[in-house]
């Protein structure tokens, strides 16, 4: 088995991803049905039709991407007849989408799930007060080189490399003063552009540590079982299996680095070649083709996509025989 399944994260969603799927495939629809039950609230509705600005809020967000992932993935198994457990060497998900990996695995349900991510959405959001934190993106600098640019610019307050991206994208995290900082230290270290995100809160530093602390006591509550294909963590680059194991990583991921670079590397090494992302956009996509040479990736989030799936695997299926 050569190959892995990935899940986007924020910075994916749009208004109206997904609906298509809904409108031509029932099982699509009844995914965003059980996470608007299990919510409480009709997310499906802004998922469709907006408006962009609450889609945009981080705990609508977080489960919005989770459901258009697993929907994509329970119309996979539909009409493709995919089978994880026997088509998969890996799975994994860049930072929120680590979970929509463990909910494709049977790790976790999609009710859990989707209660756990908007927890872990209004968490982040809370742990720092607007105004005070910022995240901005390193272009053209390696990991190694971003992490001494933070380290430089912190100056006794957090200012952390938060996303190893690939390809020479790095994101950093923490005070906004300090992260301000790094972005003209890189500049002056010949980034090829350094730039504040347009984010509400500065993710995967130490200041997300309260939001952190709110993550363990909900896993508490939540039965975490064993995946049918190991899940690669974003904080260890490495596969895991035991619900222990993933119940640590979730928690030290709220603060950790997401290390996608070496995630992707680690599959690779492994043998992997083919990656295909379910749900909203492409980003996953690009950044596998640049971190892991010779490898392709094809994004699944459309009927349009669905069925060139379903095309693929048929043509595969009658060369084989």
């Amino acid at each position: 088995m050569a190959v892995a399944f990935v899940f986007p994260g924020q910075g994916s969603q749009a208004v109206g991803m997904g609906k298509a799927l809904a409108d031509a495939f029932p099982v699509a629809r009844a995914v965003f049905e059980e996470v608007d039950e299990a919510l409480g609230d009709k997310l499906s509705s802004i998922i469709f039709e907006g408006p962009a600005e609450t889609l945009m809020l981080t705990e609508n967000t977080q489960p919005a991407l989770m459901a258009v992932s697993l929907a994509v993935l329970r119309v996979l198994e539909q009409e493709a007849g995919l089978d994880l457990s026997r088509e998969a060497a890996f799975v994994a998900g860049h930072s929120l989408g680590e979970y929509s990996a463990l909910a494709a695995a049977g790790a976790l349900t999609i009710a859990d799930t989707a209660r756990l991510v908007r927890t872990r959405g209004r968490a982040m959001q809370k742990a720092v007060p607007v105004g005070v934190g910022a995240m901005a993106a390193l272009l053209g600098m390696e990991f190694d080189e971003a992490a001494a640019v933070a380290a430089e610019a912190a100056q006794g307050v957090v200012c952390q490399a938060a996303n190893d991206n690939g390809g020479g994208q790095v994101v950093v995290s923490g005070e906004k003063a300090a992260v301000e900082r790094a972005v003209e230290i890189a500049k002056g270290r010949g980034a090829k552009r350094a730039t504040l995100l347009p984010v509400s809160a500065p993710f995967h530093c130490a200041l997300m540590q309260p939001a952190a602390d709110v993550m363990a006591e909900a896993l508490k509550g939540v039965t975490v079982r064993r995946p049918v294909v190991p899940v690669v963590a974003n904080v260890l680059a490495a596969p895991i299996s035991e619900p222990d194991q993933i119940v640590a990583a979730l928690i030290a991921q709220v603060t950790g680095t997401v290390r996608w670079r070496e995630s992707v590397a680690c599959m690779a090494k492994a043998g992997l070649t083919t990656f295909y992302e379910v749900g909203a956009g492409k980003v996953l996509t690009g950044l596998v083709k640049r971190i892991a040479d010779g490898a392709t990736g094809s994004a699944i989030g459309t009927p349009a996509d669905v069925a060139a799936f379903v095309a693929a695997r048929a043509a595969l299926q009658q060369g084989a025989a």
